[in-house]
């Protein structure tokens, strides 16, 4: 018997088959979950009467970092708490309640953040609505281009998914000046105190986290010079705090460092790092403790300062601005020049980066950080351009090429080291794309690209142990040529480096290592020829 189509009704044998799916599910126990889009839903409240009962976390710069920050904001009024280091029971976490294809940076700031909610409700016995309501989470912020972006969404959904949802998570968005957007938050007052406070914070915790690297790997008692910086610390810290003379606490600092017994006339291979940021700046398992191992493997290590970090974003919106400059119609953009003096933006920005200059260097002469100069962000822009495109924004951009190009052209360092997190689309571009071109352009230079995925840590050390290796043979070499050419007696170079044994004392730069230059100056020898 044919049936004919037309006669049939598709529409309720579909019913009809729908139907006896769902009583088919029903009677197995299969039975589908309503699918709900997930929505963020933000909340920021947090009012200036919230300010004595509600206590801030910070953490993701080094301990130095965190640690004067929450002391300069508590001198403000605010109540602060930093953060651990984040560790590897921080991106189990993370990947356990994070979003698939995060970067690591996520993984780890994001768990590092639920693990210390976890330990209030579990071990200190604090419910959780009163975590919710007594706490919140105060992070950096960017439009991206990377997943950075997506941050404070990535540690809202972990929070919701780890048991607590409605925690709020404040933003400070990097460029957005005194005009920050975040919501009902009237308790975060973004003043001129508040930059004040925030910037000068940063940059003690660079001057102390940059003596303290150039003492150490020379330290005659292993230990000598960890414990001078806790004291420095804490010097610093009580400054902010009670809002006494900030010179006056590096001061203190000077002197307390330059009782640390030093001897400079040991050849060490210097390993420059740069990266990813977050990376290149965290001193626990996302990097491995790389500033750590460097030194546990006889290497002194440069470390990249947070106050070059500003003054890159300042020189972002000068040279935006001074594109804009010439535009037919006015941008109406967050960053336009619509109802706007450019001209004036141009020297607000020159002004503010001279500035952080200015205080920078005072710092440096306070405590005692001799010979230290921050990049010329014109110069590097120059230099990088022809290799990455100053347009291109994300991650460290240009600056990246231009370090490694500076410290190979002006002897800086024997080796670099460029940390990424696995994942990170603006860092992988640059240390496994373009550095490739860089290290064919200048073949001398010793450059190692390592990425960070929680996992694998022997296999990254061991990669960089068989160029540190080369590193030190050149640094061995270097040191040998520099003794030749002064002509001193190995006696006689002991015997002079004794009057340059303060442990704050710096010799000039001629070469990469510190060693040879410590010889180049008892001689009085400036240039180096090759």
């Amino acid at each position: 018997m044919m049936i004919d189509p037309k006669t049939l009704d598709f529409e309720g044998i579909e019913k009809e088959l729908a139907a006896f799916e769902a009583e088919e599910r029903k009677r197995l126990g299969i039975e589908e979950e309503e699918s709900r889009h997930w929505h963020d839903p933000n909340p920021q409240r947090f009012t200036r009467n919230d300010r004595e009962t509600t206590t801030i976390l910070i953490g993701g710069l080094t301990v130095a970092h965190d640690q004067i920050f929450t002391a300069a904001m508590k001198g403000l009024g605010y109540k602060l708490q930093a953060l651990d280091v984040p560790d590897l029971e921080a991106l189990r976490l993370g990947k356990e309640f994070g979003n698939r294809g995060q970067c690591n940076p996520t993984y780890f700031t994001a768990g590092n953040l639920v693990k210390h909610l976890m330990h209030l409700r579990d071990v200190e016995g604090l419910k959780t609505e009163e975590i919710i309501k007594n706490y919140l989470f105060f992070t950096a912020g960017a439009c991206g281009p990377c997943r950075f972006g997506t941050y404070a969404t990535e540690y809202r959904k972990v929070l919701a998914d780890s048991g607590f949802d409605g925690f709020r998570v404040l933003l400070f968005q990097q460029q957005g000046g005194m005009k920050q957007a975040t919501g009902d938050a009237s308790g975060m007052e973004f003043n001129t105190s508040f930059f004040k406070a925030m910037i000068t914070a940063l940059m003690a915790g660079d001057v102390i986290n940059l003596v303290g690297y150039r003492i150490r790997p020379y330290e005659v008692n292993k230990g000598d010079t960890d414990a001078a910086l806790e004291e420095c610390k804490a010097i610093v810290c009580e400054a902010f705090q009670n809002r006494n003379s900030l010179i006056t606490a590096l001061l203190r600092c000077r002197w307390r460092l330059n009782r640390i017994e030093v001897n400079r006339l040991r050849p060490k291979p210097k390993v420059s790092i740069i990266g990813e940021f977050w990376a290149m700046t965290t001193e626990g398992d996302g990097n491995y403790r790389l500033q750590r191992f460097l030194e546990a493997e006889g290497a002194e290590v440069d470390i990249q300062p947070v106050t070059a970090w500003i003054l890159y974003q300042l020189w972002e919106l000068q040279y935006d601005t001074r594109r804009r400059l010439p535009m037919r119609g006015e941008d109406g953009g967050n960053f336009g020049l619509q109802g706007k003096n450019g001209t004036q933006r141009l020297a607000m920005f020159w002004t503010a980066a001279k500035a952080v200059r200015a205080i920078f260097g005072l710092f440096t002469r306070a405590i005692g950080l001799e010979d230290y100069h921050l990049a010329d962000m014109d110069q590097i822009a120059t230099i990088s351009h022809q290799y990455y495109d100053n347009h291109l924004r994300g991650g460290e951009g240009h600056m990246e090429v231009a370090k490694l190009i500076n410290t190979v052209t002006q002897r800086k360092a024997h080796m670099v080291v460029s940390v990424k997190p696995f994942g990170c689309m603006p860092s992988s571009g640059v240390s496994d794309g373009v550095q490739s071109l860089i290290t064919s352009r200048y073949p001398e230079a010793i450059f190692t690209a390592i990425e960070t995925t929680g996992d694998g840590e022997v296999n990254v050390q061991s990669r960089i142990q068989m160029d540190l290796f080369k590193a030190r043979k050149r640094a061995e070499a270097e040191y040998e040529t520099a003794v030749e050419r002064t002509g001193l007696t190995p006696a006689a170079i002991e015997s002079k480096a004794r009057r340059k044994a303060k442990a704050l004392h710096h010799p000039p730069h001629v070469v990469a290592g510190t060693a040879a230059n410590q010889v180049l100056e008892l001689a009085g020898i400036r240039q180096w020829s090759a």
